[in-house]
């Protein structure tokens, strides 16, 4: 394929045509263009500026533009996404267009801008480019799309939702593996059972982890989702002043491929909080009967959710047992309740020598344990949070 003949087919892409907003990419078909000219003086300035780009996002121009097209939202992978049949002129155009970015994966400075030298003495700086297949590739996606989604849930695993609703992606997310947790199997092995299941298409729970503070509840779903998000699973973490922006997340998710959690963290409501309502009308019913693809889970460190007074108890309402019963009922909404104790003095001292032990900290085990019993003391008690803290402090 002439320089000529794929820089027009660059610029006439349709299903890919998202690939050109990437700053790389708009640089390549710039550059292309312009090289195709062998009399054009600014071809070299648009290489320049095509290496440039390419430098900052990594050096090799096969990978990227695998990427590229990996993460890329168009209207093939999201027909995919909802198992619907391809017409054959959507099939034949996506199999030129890859065809088309072969051809650009493949390129070398020597076949791009090289011709442009006018002596053997000119100089031009160099990039890299690896050996892919983008038809193979794109066909697996297509057929997987439930484990690889598209878009920014191609790229990345976990999201949180930004004050306006919208979906963001994590730059740096949390990396705690279930091997990393000491103690809790039994509560691991409830979440990540109902987790498969979820990700397995069955009906799935919406799960609420209660207990005291620091025994990792937070953890042990952020690492489930580090265990299973090869499989399709994705989070998307849901503060409470957000809990509004639940049903139009729901309504944007429905159609994904992928399979979600809604993590809301350290729930409660105090009395009168409309926000309690909200919530309590997304858990109405099973999560399955409401979307296939999400799961809400919580935690919190009080069993019932609505904080209450004794004053409340003590209250004017004429129906006072069935308000009483109202504001606790949000807990028994979630399908799957577990509950994390803090750890007692012997598994809380295993937690740290398990720690310690992983981290490397170099400590006699009778001088380690008396450390960490202190260390427990002076904070208010044994928890996995604080065998954390403490091997983390040894580590200074």
């Amino acid at each position: 394929m002439t320089l000529k003949e794929l820089s027009s087919r660059l610029y006439s892409l349709a299903v890919f045509r998202g690939l050109l907003r990437d700053p790389v990419m708009e640089a390549l078909a710039r550059c292309v263009r312009d090289c195709a000219d062998l009399s054009n003086w600014d071809a070299l300035g648009s290489y320049g500026e095509f290496v440039s780009r390419l430098y900052r996002a990594g050096g090799d121009l096969g990978r990227h533009i695998q990427r590229a097209v990996e993460q890329d939202e168009n209207v093939c992978i999201r027909a995919a996404g909802r198992g619907e049949a391809l017409p054959e002129y959507l099939v034949r155009t996506a199999a030129e267009e890859l065809r088309t970015l072969q051809a650009a994966a493949e390129l070398t400075p020597e076949t791009l801008a090289l011709p442009l030298l006018r002596s053997d003495s000119e100089y031009l700086p160099w990039f890299g480019t690896t050996e892919v297949d983008l038809a193979a590739l794109y066909r697996e996606r297509l057929e997987n799309v439930g484990r690889y989604g598209w878009g920014m849930y191609a790229r990345h695993h976990m999201f949180y939702l930004d004050e306006g609703g919208h979906v963001v992606p994590v730059r740096h997310p949390d990396e705690t593996r279930l091997t990393e947790l000491v103690d809790y199997r039994r509560e691991q092995a409830l979440i990540l059972d109902n987790t498969r299941a979820l990700l397995a298409g069955r009906p799935a729970a919406n799960v609420l982890l209660t207990g005291d503070a620091g025994t990792g509840k937070s953890s042990t779903i952020k690492a489930v989702v580090n265990e299973l998000y090869p499989q399709g699973l994705r989070i998307i973490e849901v503060r409470k002043e957000l809990l509004r922006s639940i049903p139009a997340l729901l309504d944007e998710l429905t159609d994904n491929p992928l399979k979600f959690i809604l993590f809301i963290d350290d729930l409660s409501f105090q009395k009168g909080d409309d926000r309690y309502s909200a919530l309590k009308a997304v858990l109405e019913g099973s999560v399955s009967a409401k979307s296939r693809n999400v799961a809400i889970y919580a935690t919190s460190n009080r069993r019932h959710l609505v904080r209450e007074t004794f004053s409340d108890r003590e209250g004017d309402d004429v129906h006072r047992g069935e308000t009483m019963q109202e504001m606790i009922s949000l807990s028994e909404r979630f399908g799957l309740h577990v509950t994390f104790q803090k750890p007692n003095k012997e598994t809380y001292l295993e937690i740290v020598r398990r720690l310690a032990e992983a981290r490397g900290a170099q400590l006699e085990t009778g001088t380690l344990e008396a450390l960490a019993e202190r260390f427990a003391l002076e904070r208010g008690g044994r928890s996995a949070r604080a065998a954390k803290q403490f091997v983390d402090s040894l580590l200074r």
